[in-house]
């Protein structure tokens, strides 16, 4: 709009100057805009909800039993994040037969991060249900597997027990899924042949696929342990608890994620959240260090070796066949349980 004042173009730029905001101020909101519009971008990218996975899974595992609050639930619910862009939400409960059911979302304006994670009773050997996955507006890095509490490259019968029927299963979601590149051999222990370990570019089709493959192994996870009968021999039951044991010692000190939430919430908030909320037992359940365990990581000074693979192998390609058999080499097979 132009205002003139007797006539004179002279006085009309005058005004017009006058109204316009100083050239400090309109570099200053560009900029800002420009932040917030590449950070709402980045938010829209991410817009696929972990939420709805959790309640998935606590409405699946309410047909089959109750599920009650766990105890830890009155120390971990949520937090923000130290810069307080971010917040964690949490989740746990207890039931007949799960030990520890509980979950984890990260979400900041750059990332999302989804672990959910079901621990059964000492009294059943039943696998460990675990869904990893971590989203950025370009790339995805995916974990879903049912854990085995036991060796399964070695002990046949635990294998055939638990897998030989979900083979299937596994091969038709790791087709469209392909193999996520090196996997350490230490690692791969904890892993079995349906084990889906991916990276993929974001996008909506992809996301529907994995909440599909989520669903169906949690389901599948489910009809395992409402199956399960209660394990009376004692000896067993000592047996099941020291490998969950040594699962969550690994896993507290060997967790890919740790990076990222002590970037998050700090050291000290990392290591609790760690200790007694992801990989609660880790202090109860035994008294073995992680050294006892897995003794090739003490160097001689006594100190941990944080490299990433010790025992000198890793795995570029899947390393089961279509019928769920390891094909590492012989090597790899005697020393994965020493």
């Amino acid at each position: 709009m132009e205002f003139r004042i007797g006539g004179s173009s002279s006085s009309t730029f005058s005004l017009r100057r006058s109204l316009l905001p100083p050239l400090k101020t309109v570099t200053t909101f560009t900029r800002e805009w420009g932040r917030r519009r590449r950070r709402s971008t980045c938010i829209q990218s991410l817009s696929v909800s972990y939420h709805k996975f959790v309640e998935f899974a606590l409405d699946e595992t309410r047909r089959h039993t109750h599920l009650t609050p766990s105890p830890l639930q009155d120390k971990f619910s949520s937090m923000n994040s130290k810069d307080g862009k971010g917040r964690l939400s949490m989740l746990s409960f207890e039931a007949a037969k799960i030990r520890l059911l509980r979950s984890l979302i990260i979400e900041t304006e750059t990332m999302q991060v989804f672990d959910f994670t079901v621990f059964p009773e000492a009294e059943y050997d039943v696998p460990i249900f675990c869904a990893n996955f971590f989203t950025s507006a370009k790339t995805n890095i995916v974990v879903l597997d049912l854990n085995p509490l036991h060796d399964i490259i070695n002990q046949h019968e635990y294998k055939d027990k638990y897998f030989k029927s979900l083979i299937p299963l596994g091969l038709k979601y790791t087709q469209l899924f392909p193999w996520g590149g090196k996997l350490t051999s230490e690692s791969i222990k904890f892993f079995s042949p349906i084990v889906i370990w991916t990276k993929f570019t974001s996008n909506p089709q992809k996301y529907d696929i994995l909440y599909s493959a989520f669903k169906d192994y949690y389901k599948v996870w489910l009809e395992l342990i409402c199956k399960s009968v209660k394990e009376t021999d004692e000896s067993q039951v000592v047996l099941n608890l020291e490998a969950q044991h040594r699962y969550l010692t690994w896993r507290v000190e060997k967790d890919p994620g740790q990076g990222v939430l002590k970037k998050l919430i700090g050291d000290t908030l990392a290591k609790d959240l760690l200790k007694n909320f992801l990989f609660n037992g880790v202090d109860e359940l035994g008294s073995k260090t992680f050294y006892d365990y897995f003794p090739h990581y003490c160097t001689q000074e006594g100190t941990l070796n944080k490299k990433g693979n010790i025992i000198g192998k890793s795995f570029e390609n899947r390393p089961w066949d279509s019928r769920g058999e390891f094909i590492g080499n012989w090597f790899f097979n005697w020393i994965l349980f020493i």
